[in-house]
């Protein structure tokens, strides 16, 4: 095994690591440990990619001296690789795009705390990616939701305590439907890695057993991976969760931990039920109904939204709900699809809240829509990167989320009867309202100020501005090479299973 073969063990123990150090240094230290551990994971991915890209294939790593079925392993294969490239450059920039803001929202003694938080996500983030084990998923599932909770306590508001209480008690009933989806598996199966379960499976498949009790563990995986990514009717928890946090743990919540999710969820219908049982079985249904419904009431609600942090919370329930929509049509195209669009919103996303906070500050830190007036012309950068974000989300050419509705509408269109019709009809629809509410709120940041109203000084920060340059220009190299991507994922796609 070569040396670059390591680098998903190693990214993941550099963060554990870092989680075990952080809490005995000094705060500026805990910092910029936590931010250096970030970056040197995306070096070391910026390493492996095209080390796979030659590879040509995946490869298990076996954790320890226990060889499968008894050990845990990872599995490491190009679309991996990527993802988690991607999710790593968002959790480096949401980091330095936030810092100056953490300084000011969480008080001094609790942000070395932060960072402890900031390096359990990156590993739980890194670990759900990669794992080859549905235990350790839990696992780190588990280890997931309690950081993620903990980023949004820390700025300790009396709306941050509440939307985190709210959040715990809807992951922990996330978590147990995925408890017992797993626990199903392994009473039906007798393994927990994840290709010893799709070889039980095939065979149950090929021969018509056992089909309600895979419907079910199908079911249960679908909704409990549901209520972690915020996807309507269970998304209750994630405008607060996101508008009252901190800008930082509103980015990385909205594009690392739900992606993560979402990435576990399409590792588990091809690598541990089959994607040709999946795409045989009526669960696939409640995805679609999931992913469209938050695809039109995600956008409902942004519309009735009076402030812009709650605007744009509401916006990923939207979001959230295409990419389950997609991957509900069972197909390959669809699929492929809903992650090109995956890592688009990843980056959109995080810009945009990380635009949103400095804008308000410019605001007399209002959050207000009538406050905002004039903000992109006090504070020009992250002006024009919540520009950029929402014109990629609404789907503007040359953009990636033009690019999104593109493959999208290709995807629904390979579909059949009604879930082709209702696909592309939520596709319009969903398209329109996007733009109402992400349109309504740009003109609003470049128009006049209201009467009487007198700007605040406010303090600017030239590594925030810079960070939110680097995602302007990823968002822009993202719709400037989309055939290229959707076809490395589609290449990634063939061996993933």
């Amino acid at each position: 095994m070569q040396l670059v073969q390591n680098v998903p063990f190693f990214s993941i123990m550099l963060s554990m690591v870092s989680a075990i150090v952080t809490p005995v240094l000094p705060r500026r230290a805990a910092k910029w440990l936590s931010v250096g551990v970030v970056a040197a994971v995306v070096c070391l991915h910026i390493w492996f990619v095209p080390f796979m890209i030659s590879y040509g294939g995946s490869y298990n790593y076996m954790m320890g001296h226990f060889p499968a079925p008894w050990g845990n392993e990872l599995r490491a294969g190009l679309l991996e690789a990527a993802i988690a490239l991607a999710l790593s450059v968002v959790m480096l920039l949401s980091q330095l795009a936030g810092l100056n803001k953490l300084q000011r929202q969480i008080d001094p003694p609790k942000q070395g705390f932060f960072y402890v938080m900031c390096n359990l996500v990156m590993a739980g983030m890194l670990a759900l990616v990669y794992t080859n084990d549905l235990f350790t998923a839990y696992v780190f599932i588990e280890i997931l939701a309690l950081s993620s909770c903990a980023l949004m306590v820390a700025r300790q508001l009396g709306h941050t305590m509440v939307a985190s209480m709210r959040y715990m008690i809807l992951s922990l009933l996330g978590s147990g439907l995925v408890l017992i989806a797993i626990a199903l598996t392994y009473n039906l199966t007798g393994h927990l890695l994840m290709e010893n379960i799709h070889d039980v499976i095939a065979v149950y498949a090929a021969n018509g057993e056992y089909a309600l009790p895979i419907t079910v563990i199908i079911g249960l995986f679908i909704a409990g991976i549901a209520i972690k990514c915020g996807v309507f009717p269970f998304h209750m928890w994630l405008p607060d969760a996101y508008a009252y946090s901190t800008s930082a743990a509103s980015a990385v919540l909205s594009s690392v931990v739900s992606k993560a999710y979402f990435f576990l969820l399409v590792k588990i219908f091809y690598r541990v039920i089959g994607i040709d049982v999946i795409m045989s079985d009526m669960a696939l249904n409640l995805m679609l109904v999931l992913g469209i419904s938050s695809m039109i009431i995600g956008s409902l609600g942004a519309i009735r939204c009076l402030d812009i942090r709650r605007m744009v919370a509401y916006s990923s329930v939207s979001q959230m709900g295409y990419l389950f929509a997609w991957v509900g049509l069972g197909s390959e195209v669809g699929v492929a699809a809903a992650m090109f669009h995956m890592v688009v919103h990843a980056m959109c996303k995080s810009m945009l809240f990380l635009s949103v906070s400095p804008l308000c500050d410019a605001s007399g830190d209002s959050k207000r829509f009538i406050d905002l007036r004039g903000a992109g012309y006090r504070y020009v950068v992250p002006g024009i990167t919540f520009t950029l974000g929402a014109l990629s989300m609404v789907g503007i050419p040359i953009l990636g989320g033009f690019f999104s509705k593109i493959f999208f509408a290709e995807a629904a269109i390979s579909g059949t009867g009604w879930v082709q019709v209702a696909l592309l009809a939520a596709l319009a629809l969903s398209t329109l309202l996007n733009a109402f509410y992400f349109m309504h709120t740009v003109m609003g940041l470049y128009r006049k100020p209201r009467q009487g109203y007198e700007p605040q000084p406010f303090i600017k920060s030239a590594l925030a501005a810079a960070a939110l340059v680097v995602f302007g220009v990823v968002n822009l190299a993202i719709g400037f090479f989309a055939k290229d991507i959707i076809s490395f994922i589609t290449a990634g796609l063939q061996t993933f299973a």
